[in-house]
C-alpha cells in the first residue's frame, strides 16, 4: 500500500450511501439495552479486513476499531441472510447500465477450484487436485469482465450443470428505460459446457451458445473473448480469503462471494 493511499477496507463515503439503507434496522432494548451495539460502518471496516486479509474472526485487531471477530461474523451472516449484498450487487450493476458499461452482447462462463480445508456443504474430491476436499466457484460476466452472478459447488460438481443456474442467477439490471435486462445475446464458453441439451436450453432462453466441442485441437478462437472471465475470476481470487474456502457454512462463504463481486463492481463503476 502506498505511502498516504487508503487502506482497502476502509469504506469509502460514496459507497457507505449506497450501503447504509439497504441494511436492517436493529431496535435496542429500552429496559434492558446491554452493551452498545457497534457501528455499522465500523462492523463492514471488520468484514472487509478478513476478506482482504483471510486473518482468522478471532485475530481480528481490535486496536483498529473493528470490534470482535465474531460480532462481525454475526453482521456479516444477518446481512447476507437479509439479502444485503444481492440487492447492492444490483444496485451497483443498474448504475453501470445507466452508464454504458454493461455490454449486453455476449456473455461468458468458467468456473475455478479452490481447496477446501475444513470441509463443510458444497464441497467434493476434486477431480484436479488428488481428490483432496474443494468446491468450485462459477462465475458469469457480461462482454466487459462485469460480474454478473455467481455459484458456490462441490469441486466434483461438473461444470455444465451451472450452465442454467448461472444463467438464471443473473438478477433484472435497471438503469434505463424500458424492462430490465436480464439476457445477454450470446453466451461463450469453454468445451467443459459441451453439450447439445444445454445448448437447447440456452436458445430457449433467446441467447445464442458459442461453446467449444470436445475431441478438436486448440486454437478455436475463443480465449479472445473468455480472457475476460478469467480475468474477473482472478479479481476475485485476489481477496485472499476467497483463495483457500476456510469455512465450514457454505453461507459464510457465498456472502464473502457476493461481497467480492460488490467490491469488483464499485471499482469498475467509480474508474
Amino acid at each position: 500500500m502506498r505511502k498516504g493511499q487508503r487502506p482497502p477496507w476502509i469504506v469509502a463515503d460514496e459507497l457507505w450511501e449506497r450501503i447504509e439503507p439497504l441494511l436492517p434496522k436493529a431496535e435496542r432494548r429500552y429496559r434492558h439495552p446491554g452493551r452498545k451495539r457497534l457501528d455499522d460502518r465500523k462492523a463492514l471496516c471488520g468484514i472487509l479486513f478478513v476478506l482482504y486479509t483471510a486473518i482468522p474472526w478471532e485475530f481480528l485487531p481490535q486496536e483498529l476499531g473493528f470490534g470482535s471477530g465474531m460480532t462481525c461474523w454475526r453482521r456479516l451472516r444477518d446481512w447476507h441472510q437479509a439479502g444485503v449484498w444481492d440487492r447492492l450487487h444490483q444496485l451497483l450493476l443498474a448504475e453501470l447500465h445507466a452508464g454504458n458499461q454493461l455490454d449486453w452482447s455476449k456473455a461468458v462462463i468458467d468456473s475455478s477450484h479452490v481447496r477446501a480445508l475444513k470441509g463443510g456443504p458444497k464441497t467434493g474430491p476434486s477431480p484436479v487436485d488428488r481428490a483432496k476436499t474443494g468446491s468450485k466457484h462459477h462465475v458469469i460476466t457480461d462482454g466487459n469482465g462485469i460480474p454478473l452472478a455467481v455459484s458456490l459447488t462441490g469441486g466434483n460438481r461438473n461444470d455444465i450443470l451451472q450452465l442454467m443456474p448461472l444463467i438464471e442467477a443473473i438478477p433484472p439490471v435497471r438503469g434505463k428505460v424500458g424492462k430490465p435486462r436480464r439476457r445477454p445475446q450470446r453466451l461463450y464458453a469453454d468445451r467443459g459446457y459441451d453439450h447439445d441439451r444445454y445448448r437447447r436450453l440456452a436458445r430457449d432462453k433467446q441467447i445464442t451458445p458459442i461453446i467449444g466441442r470436445r475431441g478438436t485441437p486448440h486454437g478455436s478462437g475463443l480465449g479472445v473473448h473468455r480472457w475476460v472471465v478469467e480475468q474477473t475470476i482472478a479479481l476475485l481470487h485476489w481477496f485472499r480469503r476467497l483463495r483457500i474456502r476456510w469455512e465450514i457454512r457454505d453461507d459464510i462463504h457465498e456472502a464473502f462471494m457476493t461481497l467480492a463481486l460488490v467490491i469488483i463492481c464499485w471499482r469498475r463503476l467509480t474508474r
